[in-house]
């Protein structure tokens, strides 16, 4: 029984052998004339598959089996039209080749990489709270086709969430359209490896004017504002900045659709007609979570 058994766990392990989900698989075929390309280039986690459309059997050795998982003993001895494939996990240049034959043709080179993400920018970094940030990067493989991971952690939360699964285009470029509802710290992951990017968020002001020396003043975010303090402001060209005219105290507003939250409050204002206005909401007001934010510019 034991002589059994160990035979039957070998079949079970090379039958596991391949390449993990979302790993890419270069092709090598064997024919009467040679391997086909003799130069492979891959990532980690990636496999080699050597197809044998020759009449003959073919056997297929490697220089060296150091993170290498196949799906048959090395040296691979493919019989005509069936196919075995090799796992590389560690980075490396690897050798392989038909040692029954003198042709060079018979040789070819693995070249493996980590596939690094090489660049990661994000634009803008800061954004008003309801618009979008782009994250974009390449992977230093330059591979396409490659699935890139990203996990979101919002300020306050103590577990990242996977928000996206994009795959890498030409020259291994990707790229996805954030919308953070709070600060939030991205990470980019490519088969164990990762790059960080953070985007800061303001809350999204409006300021209108709804009579005269009437305004009303909206505030929304993913949290409550309520009982926060904004700073009704106006431009003085001659100083060229802004200065306060008033503080306005926040109270609860209409119902946002969720997760958004809004503050309002309608207040009143006796500076002249005519004078740029807008409202803005300090960082001791926002808290941890937010960035200062302001509001658009109107006439008083």
């Amino acid at each position: 029984m034991r002589k059994l058994l160990v035979p039957l766990l070998a079949v079970v392990a090379l039958a596991t052998a391949g390449a993990a989900p979302g790993a890419a698989t270069k092709t090598v075929t064997i024919s009467k004339a040679g391997y086909t390309p003799t130069a492979v280039a891959i990532a980690t986690g990636d496999a080699v598959l050597f197809k044998n459309s020759d009449t003959v059997a073919h056997t297929v050795d490697l220089n060296s089996t150091a993170g290498v998982h196949c799906t048959a003993t090395v040296p691979l001895a493919i019989a005509a039209g069936t196919s075995a494939s090799c796992t590389f996990s560690s980075t490396g240049k690897f050798r392989f080749s038909d040692p029954a034959s003198k042709k060079k043709t018979f040789r070819g080179t693995i070249t493996v990489s980590a596939p690094l993400v090489s660049s990661l920018t994000v634009a803008p970094k800061t954004v008003v709270y309801g618009n979008n940030a782009k994250l974009s990067g390449k992977l230093a493989t330059g591979q396409s086709g490659q699935s890139v991971q990203i996990h979101a952690l919002a300020c306050g939360d103590t577990k990242s969430t996977l928000v996206a699964t994009i795959t890498t285009t030409a020259n291994g470029s990707f790229s996805y359209a954030a919308q953070p509802l709070k600060k939030t710290a991205y990470t980019l992951s490519n088969k164990g490896l990762t790059a960080d990017a953070s985007v800061g968020v303001e809350p999204s002001l409006t300021l209108k004017k709804t009579g005269r020396h009437r305004y009303s003043l909206s505030v929304a975010a993913a949290q409550s504002f309520s009982g926060k303090v904004a700073t009704f402001q106006r431009y003085r060209p001659a100083l060229k900045r802004w200065v306060k005219v008033k503080r306005v105290t926040l109270g609860s507003g209409p119902a946002g659709g969720p997760p958004t939250v809004i503050a309002a409050a309608k207040f009143r204002s006796h500076i002249r007609s005519g004078l740029r206005v807008r409202a803005s909401l300090g960082s001791k007001q926002v808290g941890s979570c937010y960035l200062a934010g302001r509001s658009n510019t109107i006439r008083s």
